[in-house]
Parts: structure tokens; C-alpha cells; sequence
């Protein structure tokens, strides 16, 4: 068994009391400070002089009051300034970036504990209402607002995405950290199609039209490509140490449309050495989607909730019960006996030796009761070269498994890799690549182990905490087929 302690409670109660001594650290500043709205929000120094600065959220100028709303993106919430009339410019409007300061002063008001009475307010940049395209007070759907990938990032909708991708991206690494894995920055340039699908987006410098030659070969003498995973050069630090994993950008050439593709996003993949069992790696996907979506519930709460109320409602009764439950687990001919057994007409038929598609494997979710499903031991022939060989002829399988979760069907993908050289020699040959993974054949010739490991979508699981159903919302600048703006 693998000596890991899977410590969410610690872990979460780790997030919350560094975020207390970031606050405190803010704070620990002379008079008169620039502070950010988040901080203000829940300060409670009173008559204490400080400056803020964003943008405009509402206006609101009586005769001799004038009212702003000021949000700098830290939060979900907008800080009330309150001024004299004599205050106000006409340039200051809804959207406007602002600079202020004042006297922060106890709030009247119940749903608020604190309002800046300004003294000075200055527009650093104004902005024409008019042809603004987000409207005051208006609602604006996910489907609008992808329209202005330069600007939708001042939404609430929006900002609020922003500020969870990133706590979900730090929740990620401290899981990996506090359970001894060790980050390695994989390229993002590679010789190696690790999936064999052949989506790749191959790299030359620009202004070669015709391609290399034999007076201009190769700029780095192969071809070259964006990664697609960075499992191989994961494997090759399984030689040295127990547990490793990466986090960042891969690339596929798919021409898709769909809600659940792009050409570019983010992965989340582990290796562990010393295993030789799927049960390891399902422990660990486990936990690591359990312990990073707590995490996030907790430090991203208001955010959450605002997906969780006009995005997606009901969702996080369905996270709940996620969370609550313990994964699920079935074998891949067990999945085939439930699909060709149910009363649902599927647009691909299911048949043992055929991947299962997006319907299939979000049909399977809900028959099993909406709880992420692990299916295992998926037909040889499906997999890529490095997935292990079950030996379980005449069905022939591979110590692969995938896991499914509600509303999206495939999260992560893993195997336990193939350590036996001969068999895995015997495997490329079949496939004509053992010329090009020599040095993958090599590994298993210098200290090998068994080893095992996943990549899960860090896109995906945006989407499935979330509710979203598009993925093209869950990135800042989402990259897919006849499409790259910016």
C-alpha cells in the first residue's frame, strides 16, 4: 500500500489559516495604505485612512450624496463609498476604473459591515456606458459574455470563475505537495505522441511555407510538436523518485466543436512508482478530486454559490452527494452488460472491444446512482503501448481505468504502465515504434519498477464542480478549431 495520508480536514483547515495570516500580513502597513477591497470588507478599524482602487460597479448621486459600489476583483462582494456630491464627475461611470480615499466608517446597513466615506476620488480610466457591452444590474449569460473574451473577465459571473480556477489550481498543488509528490515541469515542446492518436500541432519557426528541407531540416533536427501529455517524461522520473506529478498546458489538434473540447487546456497528471495495483491510482484520483473541491467550497464559498444559484441550480446538492459517497467501481465488460441491458436508444451501439462514448459514459454515471463511476480493465486494443497487459486471455485486457462523473462522462484517464521489457518490446514492434521509444525501453532496463498513474482535465473539473456545460467558459481564453482570439 502507498504511505500517503489523504488529510482533508488538515488540509482544509491548512487553506483557511493562511488566508488569515495574508489578510493580517495586508494590514501591516502604515496609515493611509492601499488595501484591497476584500480586506476592507472585513476590517473593522474603524476611522482607520485608506485607498482603494477598481472599478465602478453602480452609481447612485443624490443632491448632496453621492453613492458608488467598487469592486477590485479580490472579492465577490463591492465595497460601498459613500461622498459628498461636490465628488462627483461625469466621467464617473458604471464600469470606470477609479482611485479613492477616505476614512473607513461602520455601515448602517445590515448586509454590510463597513462603507468608505471618501475624500478624494480620482477616474484613472473612463469608460462610455453607451458602448459598453455588460449593461448595470443586468444578469448576463455565459453564452453573452464569451463574446468578449477581452473584456468578460469583469463580470461577477466571470471574476468569480477566475478567483476559483485559481484557488482550485493551488488546492491541487498543496494536495500533491502535502502527500509527498514531487512537481516536475514537463516540456511543453516534445518528440513523443504519448496517446498515439496523432492530434498533434507540430512546431517549425515561422515563415517556413514550404516545410523543412534537406538544406532546412528541423529546427530541432525531428519533428517536434506540442505536448499532449506529460506522462512519458513523468515516467522517467519514477527512476528516482516514488511519487511525481505536473500541472499544465497540453495540446490536441482535434477539430471539435463540442462542449467538452479544446485545442488547448490544462491536465493534472501523477505518476507513482512501487504499485501494481489500479486500487492505488483510483485511491489517489479519489481523493485528490475530494480533497481540492472542499478546499474550494471553503475558501471560494461566495463564489461558488453564485454558480450554484443562476448558473447551475440544485448543483451542489449533486456535489454534495458526490463528496458524501465513496466512488464507485465496475470492470468495463460489467459497463457493456449494463449499456446493451438498458431501455435507452444510444446513437453508438455498445459493443465489447468499442470505446465507450460520451452518452454511454454519462449513462453509466446515472444508472450507478450519479456518484463518480471507476471502470477498469478496459480491451487491450483500446489502450496505448505503455498501458500493462492483464493476460486475462481469451478477454484480453488492459489495468486501464477511466473515471466518470455526472454531467461531463470522462474526468481522468489512467493505467498502471507495462514494466515487463519483453512484453512491452513485443508491443511496439507490433505498433512499428520501437525505434522511436528506445530510450522508453531503456527505462525498463535500469532499475524499473512497477508504476502506475492519471491525468485528470483540469477544465473538466471546473466544469463538473461548477455545473457549467460548456468548457469554453471555464478557461480565460479558450482554444479550439477556427477559433484564437487574442
Amino acid at each position: 500500500m502507498l504511505p500517503i495520508k489523504f488529510l482533508h480536514l488538515c488540509i482544509r483547515r491548512s487553506c483557511v489559516s493562511n488566508h488569515l495570516v495574508s489578510n493580517c500580513k495586508f494590514y501591516c502597513q502604515k496609515s493611509s495604505s492601499k488595501v484591497r477591497i476584500c480586506q476592507v470588507l472585513s476590517s473593522q478599524e474603524f476611522g482607520k485612512n485608506v485607498q482603494i482602487q477598481g472599478w465602478v460597479r453602480s452609481v447612485r448621486s443624490q443632491k448632496e450624496i453621492l453613492f458608488l459600489h467598487v469592486n477590485d476583483g479580490s472579492t465577490l462582494q463591492s465595497l460601498q463609498v459613500v461622498a459628498n456630491a461636490e465628488l462627483y464627475k461625469r466621467c464617473l461611470t458604471f464600469g470606470s476604473a477609479v482611485k479613492i480615499s477616505g476614512t473607513l466608517e461602520k455601515s448602517p446597513h445590515k448586509k454590510q459591515l463597513v462603507e468608505l466615506q471618501a475624500d478624494s476620488i480620482q477616474v484613472i480610466g473612463d469608460c462610455n456606458p453607451v458602448d459598453y457591452p455588460f449593461k448595470i444590474k443586468e444578469r448576463h449569460s455565459l453564452e453573452y459574455i464569451r463574446q468578449f473574451p477581452h473584456l468578460r473577465c469583469r463580470t461577477k459571473t466571470f471574476g468569480s470563475l477566475l478567483r476559483i480556477r485559481s484557488e482550485a489550481s493551488t488546492a491541487i498543488q498543496s494536495f500533491f505537495k502535502d502527500n509527498g509528490f514531487v512537481q516536475i515541469h514537463t516540456p511543453v515542446i516534445t518528440s513523443n505522441d504519448c496517446e498515439g492518436a496523432g492530434e498533434l500541432f507540430q512546431i517549425e519557426p515561422a515563415g517556413r511555407e514550404q516545410g523543412p528541407s534537406e538544406d532546412e531540416p528541423h529546427f530541432f533536427s525531428v519533428p517536434a510538436f506540442l505536448t499532449v501529455s506529460g506522462q512519458l517524461h513523468l515516467e522517467v522520473m519514477t527512476g528516482a523518485f516514488p511519487c511525481v506529478y505536473t500541472f499544465g498546458p497540453t495540446f490536441r489538434a482535434e477539430n471539435s466543436q463540442s462542449r467538452r473540447h479544446l485545442a488547448e487546456f490544462y491536465m493534472v497528471e501523477a505518476e507513482i512508482a512501487f504499485t501494481h495495483s489500479l486500487e492505488d491510482i483510483t485511491t489517489v484520483m479519489e481523493d485528490l478530486f475530494k480533497t481540492a473541491t472542499e478546499c474550494i467550497l471553503s475558501r471560494c464559498s461566495e463564489d461558488v454559490e453564485l454558480y450554484h444559484k443562476y448558473v447551475a441550480p440544485g448543483h451542489m446538492d449533486r456535489l454534495n452527494h458526490m463528496l458524501k459517497n465513496k466512488f464507485k467501481v465496475i470492470s468495463y465488460t460489467e459497463a457493456v452488460d449494463v449499456l446493451k441491458h438498458s431501455q435507452q436508444n444510444f446513437a453508438f451501439r455498445p459493443e465489447w472491444g468499442c470505446d465507450l462514448q460520451t452518452e454511454h459514459e454519462k449513462y453509466l454515471v446515472q444508472h450507478c446512482g450519479n456518484i463518480p463511476l471507476f471502470v477498469i480493465n478496459y480491451p487491450y486494443n483500446l489502450k496505448p503501448f505503455y498501458a500493462r497487459n492483464n493476460e486475462d486471455k481469451p478477454q484480453h485486457t488492459a489495468a486501464a481505468v477511466d473515471l466518470l462523473v455526472p454531467g461531463i462522462g470522462e474526468l481522468c484517464g489512467g493505467s498502471l504502465r507495462e514494466e515487463r521489457l519483453e512484453l512491452l518490446k513485443s508491443r511496439l514492434e507490433k505498433t512499428g515504434l520501437k525505434d522511436t521509444y528506445q530510450w522508453y525501453l531503456e527505462l525498463r532496463q535500469f532499475g524499473s519498477v512497477p508504476h502506475g498513474g492519471f491525468g485528470m482535465g483540469f477544465e473538466r473539473y471546473l466544469q463538473c464542480i461548477l455545473g457549467v456545460d460548456n468548457i469554453k467558459d471555464v478557461i480565460p481564453f479558450p482554444r479550439f478549431s477556427h477559433s484564437c482570439v487574442l
